[in-house]
């Protein structure tokens, strides 16, 4: 199989800056040896002597830095791998329900009050990271996996099968008999399988209600504090922007800072899943964070930057934490499609033989606490999002629904941009616009975007009026003029949006990945030539059609009557009820929500949300000489001149 990673792969490439810097702070090496011998010699020479070691650069790192502004498929990364998730499972034995050594308590003490107090028994500190928990192997851990429905779409278009079987045979690979387990040397697998769906149904909602709370006229009257754009408790302004997309967050952060007041303060599914998860076990039932190893398999790779960001770390919602305290990832590990076709190779099992049938519910370890477990593992699947929606997850069809239905008689009219990539919509009533949004795909068109948000320049000519920035021409009001009076955008760094993400399975390697699954015969005599735009662009279309086709129909059902689903309301977005769009109860979402922090007894501001920040660069700045370097080191070993 083609290797993971190369920069033919790019597609939301910007451009390279200067080379990322990460400098070794070591004194220079001695480039010659005229010591006596006699001489004696002190630690400050010896340690001038030695060589400085390698540099190690690490994902925080490239968080941390602003040398480059290209996305993280440009990083090759050791701890981010299907080799990681391999080596995991090989070192520690599953933890199927650690929270039943408390004999089916929740393993708080008696003085606990609404799942409010953080005091564990068992010797147990109150932080839950000190000791082990009730006998339990400190080695042992819970595997958790999230899985995205644009993955299950790439491999379903490899494979020729329904989206939903995609889905079965992950699960197969990741907690059947003939999965991992069958060759690990701890015979780990995964005890939960969750589909980010349940989650995305509720960051649909919470973003709805952001949009309504940040357009109130009391949002508006509200002037956030300089230094203070990215917080967590700051409300975004219009025109709100998608966080959802790692790689448009990372650049807006290194390359373009005055847009992060706009940025959605919401957590992506994948980071919700993991904050969910750790924060219930630990809060409620126990269990250490750092026993809980939470994979994601997501469609490209930014979404490892993601996972490595210091704001979605135990950190932000444990209610103990303190600065001394290592800091548990929400996400542990994240892997690609095309990965999860690596990380099968890996173990010598052949993905395509996987069965395409559901595991067996009797075999399901139930979510400790019956109402998550009834929201994360309903009776019948979850749908994916409808065409109208696009392949990204829903947030803006979402939104303007949400509008429609609470304005009764409004309809949904759109239009199209300057390519596919950008449109925009507006829920109009007769002559009155209600609220007008837009979806900007694509670095190029997000870069015309943020152009358009930057702050005009003041004249500096006495008497001169505010200046007004060139704006390229378009399509869409004037090529975007009217960009400020959108409510909402919905922003994703690859052009056609997640289905294209750079971990899905490229039209140059299907051929190759049936061979490999032995699917298809190699055709030797006739190589087939390189897959051209063309190619890809329906190549893409055929993952779109699968991921688009996963709807919960009868023969779809793994078990139970399906009121888990129904509960939700009407399956179609056109109910006069308005707490029912889309067939989401937004009701229903917001206790469950309420639910989650009541039982953990931490804010659902610090569950939910999470904050930004301004990457400052030294690029282009005066940098100080080898002399100035080695007289700062120096001073700080306690030395001198």
């Amino acid at each position: 199989m083609s290797a993971i990673l190369s920069a033919d792969d790019l597609n939301d490439f910007i451009s390279p800056g200067v080379a990322c810097i990460k400098p070794i702070e070591t004194l220079p090496v001695q480039q010659a040896d005229n010591s006596n011998p006699y001489e004696v010699t002190t630690e400050e020479k010896a340690a001038a002597s030695e060589p400085p070691p390698p540099a190690s650069i690490s994902l925080t790192d490239c968080l941390a830095c602003s040398g480059c502004v290209t996305s993280a498929e440009a990083v090759l990364v050791s701890l981010q791998s299907h080799t990681e998730v391999l080596t995991t499972l090989d070192t520690h034995p599953s933890l199927r329900a650690p929270w039943l050594a408390h004999n089916g308590t929740n393993g708080h003490t008696n003085g606990h009050t609404n799942g409010h107090t953080n005091g564990h028994t068992n010797g147990h500190t109150s932080n839950g990271t000190e000791k082990d928990m009730n006998g339990q192997n400190a080695e042992g851990k819970l595997f958790v996996a999230s899985v995205s429905p644009q993955s299950r779409a790439s491999l379903a278009a490899v494979f020729n099968i329904s989206e939903v079987e995609a889905g079965n045979m992950i699960a197969q690979l990741l907690s059947g008999p003939s999965g991992l387990r069958s060759g690990g040397h701890q015979g780990s697998d995964f005890t939960w399988i969750i589909d980010t769906n349940a989650m995305r149904e509720a960051c649909l909602v919470a973003a709805a209600d952001e949009v309504t709370n940040a357009l109130s006229p009391e949002a508006s009257k509200i002037t956030p504090k300089p230094g203070s754009e990215g917080s967590i408790d700051a409300t975004p302004k219009a025109p709100i922007l998608t966080s959802a997309c790692p790689g448009w967050i990372c650049y807006a952060e290194k390359t373009h800072p005055y847009v992060l007041p706009h940025l959605s303060r919401l957590k992506s599914p994948q980071a919700l899943t993991g904050t969910l998860i750790k924060s219930v076990l630990s809060e409620r039932y126990n269990v250490l964070p750092s026993q809980i190893w939470h994979l994601a398999i997501m469609p490209c790779f930014d979404k490892k930057l993601e996972a490595s960001r210091g704001e979605l770390t135990s950190a932000a919602w444990l209610p103990s934490y303190d600065q001394s305290q290592e800091k548990i990832r929400d996400t542990d590990c994240v892997i690609t499609a095309r990965e999860l076709l690596h990380l099968a190779a890996a173990r010598g099992i052949n993905f395509a033989s996987l069965p395409r049938t559901p595991l067996p519910s009797s075999d399901r370890t139930p979510f400790p606490d019956p109402k998550l477990d009834a929201f994360l593992f309903p009776p019948s699947r979850r749908k994916n999002q409808s065409a109208a929606a696009g392949p990204s997850g829903g947030y803006l069809h979402h939104i303007l629904q949400t509008y429609q239905a609470q304005n009764p008689g409004s309809t949904i009219s759109t239009v199209r941009g300057r390519n596919a990539d950008v449109v925009e919509y507006s829920v109009v009533r007769g002559s009155e616009t209600i609220i007008k949004a837009a979806r900007f795909y694509g670095f190029r068109n997000i870069q015309n975007l943020v152009r358009r948000l930057k702050p005009a320049k003041a004249s500096r000519l006495p008497g001169g009026k505010t200046g007004v920035s060139r704006r390229p021409g378009g399509a869409v009001a004037a090529a975007g003029e009217g960009v400020k009076d959108y409510a909402y955008v919905e922003v994703m760094a690859c052009p056609g949006g997640c289905t294209n993400g750079g971990g899905q399975v490229k039209v140059q390697e299907v051929e190759e990945v049936r061979v490999y699954e032995g699917i298809q015969e190699a055709n030797e005599d006739a190589p087939a030539p390189k897959p051209g735009p063309k190619d890809q662009k329906e190549w893409l279309a055929k993952v779109d059609e699968a991921y688009f086709s996963g709807t919960d129909s009868e023969d779809e059902k793994t078990g139970g009557d399906g009121d888990q689903h129904m509960a939700n309301g009407k399956a179609n977005g056109n109910s006069p009820d308005q707490d029912v769009v889309d067939g989401i109860s937004r009701s229903r979402m917001k206790q469950l929500m309420a639910h989650w922090a009541d039982i953990t007894g931490v804010d659902q501001q610090k569950l939910i949300y999470t904050s930004y920040i301004k990457v400052e660069s030294d690029v282009g700045k005066k940098k100080p000489s080898d002399m100035e370097r080695v007289a700062g080191l120096a001073v700080t070993a306690g030395g001198g001149w």
